[in-house]
Formats: structure tokens, C-alpha cells, sequence
């Protein structure tokens, strides 16, 4: 089994993780004193087992209530801009080549910025990271389940419009349950017609019907997290006995599954990490690949989940790197680019690590 400063040293792709969601305690510290913000703690160590309290006790609300707090300090452009610019940093530190970071432009105006301000402050502060690392991005503009249509549409508006900027795809997020995908059909419909992509979160907090409606009726290219497709399954000895026509398809058109085993395990989407489909998904063949969700409230990383997998599932570093080309191949970034990091930088550092590991 590798070590974890090995597995941090390999070449990774992340597809999955919200940029409020992965603040850097210190940061949210500095920013809570300039904006005169009460926090729960004030010592970094404290503040970020804080944040980690709702996924140890597998306690959604409590997980969920901790965003509160770092959406409260993203409302003005520099604050943006800086988060944004060390996430890229963080996931540079942790191995990362390609990363697609999202967020909710519409949680960021309480102090009147518009949308498009917040938008371009975000990749604003993904360009400067990238320049200091070399870390490819892109970005995902998520609506939320909860908010009107209206809003929706206009996310979607503003996800296609600066994808000249750095933009690639539109994610809805949120609740499921009460709060169907097909709600916002219109910004869907408006996002297909601009030849852009779609990610949708389905089969988290909720049944197979929301995996296939966003699929089917909304026209998703990947899913988010989408633990409950093992509903669609019989499972015998460990293996799949049987599937559903949702599960054949999914399998049969390549549909990317974006897993976060903490988050997962966290939230209660999975009783635990030996229950989590994600190993069953990755024998039989399904695209899925790992990623964190939150690193701040599930105190992990992408090094971190790999190294998980590895202890629970017996994966190797040819496995580790079928899991990065599967997420590289589910990118949202255009075909040449694919090309370029799964051969120049992938393929390419995976073998030398096993050269000069002696694997």
C-alpha cells in the first residue's frame, strides 16, 4: 500500500469541491477580525475541528450550518478574490493538476455585489493561482434547488457567458428532497442550447427518481456524489447480481459519478466507508472517480480520500490512476486540453513514480 506523501506527490484531478466550503481556517480567522464576525473559535486548530463537528457526528444540519459562517465572510470582492486564489494554492500543495472548484454566486450579494461582480472576482482570484502554480481550473456556477427559476436562469446565463473566462459548466445543488431538479427546466434548456455542461447533485439525500430526472428530463453530463444508483442494483456475494435500466444506462453512456467518501460517510448519504458504493461502482466498470465535496467540513483532501480507498478497498497506484484518468476523461475542459494533461503530465508522472518507487 503507498504511503500518504506518496500518493500527495501523484498527479490528481479534482472535479468536486465547493469553494466555500474549503476556506482555510486561518483565512476565516483573519477575514472574521476585519468584519467584525463572532466566531465559534478563535485558536485555528479549535476553529477547524469546529467545522469538522457535523461530519464526525453524521450530523447534516450541523454540517450544512457551518457554511453560515463562510458565506457571511465571502460578500466582498477582495475576500473572493483571496479565497479563491489559495484554494488554487491548496490543491497545487496537495498534488492537484486540473481542478473544477464550484459555488453559488447567488449566496455572495448580501453586501450588494451583483452576480456577475462575484463571478468575476472568483475568477479573478482562479487566474492568480493558477499563474503562481500552473494548476489548470474551471469554474462551476451552481443555482440552488431552493431558489426560483429566475435565479436559476440567470446562473446559467452567467455560467455560459464567461466561459471565454474560465467558466465550463452549471451544477444545481441543495436539498433534494422537495425541491425537484425539473424546477429549473428553463435554465437546463438554456444551458444545452449554449453547447455548454451540466453536473447535477442527485442520489445524495435522496432516491434513484432524482438520478433520473437529472439525467433525463434535465440533461445532466455528470453526476454529483449519486450513492443511491446501488438502489437500482441487486447485490449478491459483494458483486452485482442484477441492474435497473437507470443503472444499465448510466453504466452504458459513461456517465460520470463525482464520490466524496468522507462527505458521504459525513452526512449519512453512507452508513460508512465499507458501505459506500464506490468500490462496488469501480470494479464494475462504472466512470467514477474520487473528491472531497468540502475540505474544511470534512477535514479531508484529495490526497486524503485516495488514501482512504487505498486502506478500505485495497486499491494500488495503477488503480489510483485509473481513478485520475476517469475523472480527467469526465472533465469539462475542452478535448485537447484532456489530452494534454492525461498523456503530458498524467500518464507521464504515474510512470515515474512507479520507475522510481520500483513498482
Amino acid at each position: 500500500m503507498l504511503a500518504f506523501n506518496q500518493i500527495q506527490s501523484l498527479p490528481k484531478v479534482e472535479l468536486h469541491e465547493h469553494l466555500d466550503g474549503s476556506v482555510r481556517p486561518a483565512t476565516i480567522i483573519e477575514l472574521a477580525e476585519k468584519q467584525g464576525l463572532e466566531l465559534p473559535e478563535r485558536d485555528e486548530d479549535k476553529l477547524a475541528a469546529w467545522f469538522r463537528k457535523g461530519s464526525e457526528r453524521k450530523s447534516l444540519s450541523l454540517y450544512l450550518e457551518s457554511f453560515s459562517i463562510t458565506t457571511a465572510l465571502m460578500q466582498d470582492r477582495e475576500s473572493l478574490r483571496r479565497i479563491a486564489r489559495e484554494e488554487i494554492e491548496d490543491l497545487a500543495a496537495d498534488g492537484v493538476v486540473y481542478a473544477e472548484i464550484r459555488f453559488a454566486p447567488s449566496l455572495h450579494t448580501r453586501k450588494g455585489l451583483t452576480m456577475d461582480e462575484v463571478v468575476r472576482a472568483v475568477l479573478d482570484g482562479l487566474q492568480e493561482g493558477k499563474r503562481e502554480t500552473g494548476v489548470e481550473f474551471g469554474l462551476i456556477l451552481c443555482a440552488m434547488r431552493h431558489e426560483s427559476p429566475e435565479t436559476s436562469l440567470q446562473v446559467a446565463a452567467l455560467g455560459a457567458a464567461y466561459a471565454d473566462r474560465g467558466t465550463v459548466g452549471f451544477d444545481l445543488a441543495g436539498d433534494e428532497a422537495g425541491n425537484p431538479a425539473k424546477k429549473h427546466i428553463e435554465a437546463f434548456e438554456y444551458i444545452r442550447r449554449k453547447n455548454f455542461n451540466i453536473t447535477i447533485h442527485a442520489g445524495e439525500a435522496f432516491g434513484t427518481e432524482s438520478i433520473w430526472q437529472a439525467i433525463q428530463i434535465c440533461g445532466a453530463h455528470r453526476i454529483g456524489h449519486g450513492t443511491r444508483l446501488i438502489d437500482d442494483m441487486v447485490i449478491e456475494n459483494g458483486k452485482i447480481a442484477k441492474m435497473g435500466s437507470l443503472a444499465h444506462f448510466v453504466l452504458d453512456k459513461r456517465i460520470p459519478l463525482e464520490m466524496c467518501l468522507t462527505s458521504n460517510v459525513g452526512t449519512g448519504a453512507a452508513e460508512s466507508y465499507e458501505t459506500h458504493p464506490f468500490p462496488l461502482f469501480f470494479r464494475e466498470k462504472f466512470r467514477v472517480f474520487l473528491c472531497t465535496d468540502n475540505r474544511l467540513m470534512s477535514g479531508t483532501s484529495l490526497s486524503k480520500e485516495l488514501m482512504l480507498a487505498s486502506e478500505h478497498y485495497s486499491l494500488d497506484i495503477h488503480d489510483i490512476e485509473k481513478i485520475t484518468i476517469n475523472a480527467m476523461k469526465s472533465a469539462f475542459c475542452h478535448h485537447g486540453k484532456k489530452l494534454e494533461l492525461i498523456y503530458d503530465v498524467i500518464k507521464k508522472g504515474y510512470a515515474e513514480k512507479r520507475e522510481a518507487w520500483g513498482l
